[in-house]
């Protein structure tokens, strides 16, 4: 541990606490955590920044897409307030980058944000009363709903039980938050982790989980880059834009592709893209004119750059995104059933809403 760790120690622990209480005030029922009469699941971690949570959300809304699906969100650094439905007036401004993408590349689920999780599926349930499973975007720390499913995700590099409390290390909570995950998957795994491996990270989650939770492990599969931009081809050199919590991943499959990254232009997560951040794009192509270049980005940065003024711009572009899917390592089908089967008797089960836990 660094000197400036140490320092922050004593922060730590207090921050750590007040955590716990909290958690303690909703398990014993002090506080309100309501529950719903159909499944709502939550996708979260314990960890600030990117553990893939958006990849694994859309490979949910794939699994039940023969439901009546709506995804609900904070919708973070969106600039509008309260309850949001999506439509075709809509923006990344209004939704946030995230439910935004969610609205576009899943037509057929309701997309929604909200800052209260509670008002916002009673709003859903009223202007969507058919809806048949609600997915919970980044929800593990709102505990004002208890989930029917509760899918924690750690980040393979940044497991969680290697971690401490902010500030001095990156969770949101203690590592005893893990208990209420019904499920683990440890994302952006290596492919070719070997099963010794994988029954090691297995053991360490299970310290801190309930007996009964299974583990799974996922790994990013990336598509062929799509144009969103002219109709210039695709090029093997290329500007690297990010405006998401970790590139290293998406940096890294590139190089292995073969492409040379002449420049990275990296902002902070949910970045909102202005004008001039595409001038600076515009600048770095042409300090490269003798070389024929491309400009490559995440699909949750493009769609940003598919919105309002900046849409104009990006046409003139060679802009491409790179697709993200999720896949499991093993027992890909067992999380199928899994998620299938808890919906299947949930609504075979008819379970009344209750107010608190």
């Amino acid at each position: 541990m660094t000197l400036l760790r140490y320092l922050l120690w004593p922060f730590s622990i207090l921050y750590g606490g007040i955590m716990l209480l909290r958690n303690w005030l909703y398990d014993t029922g002090w506080f309100r955590s309501e529950r719903f009469d159909l499944p709502v699941i939550s996708v979260g971690n314990l960890t600030v920044g990117g553990t893939g949570k958006t990849p694994h959300v859309e490979y949910l809304l794939r699994l039940v897409s023969d439901r009546k699906t709506a995804v609900l969100s904070r919708g973070y650094r969106r600039k509008s307030k309260g309850f949001v439905l999506a439509d075709e007036q809509t923006t990344a401004e209004t939704l946030g980058d995230e439910p935004y993408q969610y609205h576009l590349d899943f037509p057929d689920a309701t997309v929604a944000v909200c800052e209260s999780r509670p008002a916002g599926i009673v709003q859903l349930l009223r202007l969507r009363p058919d809806t048949e499973v609600v997915v919970l975007d980044d929800a593990m720390q709102h505990r004002p709903v208890t989930p029917s499913l509760n899918l924690m995700l750690t980040d393979y590099g940044r497991l969680f039980y290697k971690d401490h409390v902010l500030p001095t290390g990156l969770l949101r909570e203690p590592r005893s938050g893990a208990r209420r995950a019904d499920v683990v998957i440890v994302t952006k795994c290596p492919v070719e982790l070997e099963a010794t491996q994988l029954a090691t990270v297995t053991k360490q989650v299970k310290q801190y989980t309930r007996a009964e939770t299974p583990v799974f492990f996922s790994a990013f599969r990336y598509g062929h880059p799509v144009g969103i931009g002219n109709a210039a081809p695709l090029a093997k050199r290329c500007v690297l834009l990010t405006g998401i919590a970790n590139p290293i991943p998406l940096k890294e499959y590139l190089t292995d592709q073969g492409y040379e990254i002449e420049q990275h232009l990296s902002y902070p997560d949910h970045y909102n893209y202005t004008l001039a951040d595409l001038e600076k794009v515009k600048d770095s192509l042409e300090q490269h004119a003798d070389k024929s270049l491309s400009i490559i980005m995440t699909r949750k940065d493009a769609v940003k750059l598919m919105d309002g003024a900046l849409a104009a711009v990006t046409k003139l572009l060679p802009v491409f995104y790179v697709p993200i899917e999720v896949c499991f390592l093993q027992q890909g089908e067992v999380f199928d059933k899994l998620i299938q089967q808890h919906m299947s008797a949930f609504h075979a089960l008819g379970s009344k809403a209750t107010d608190k836990i």
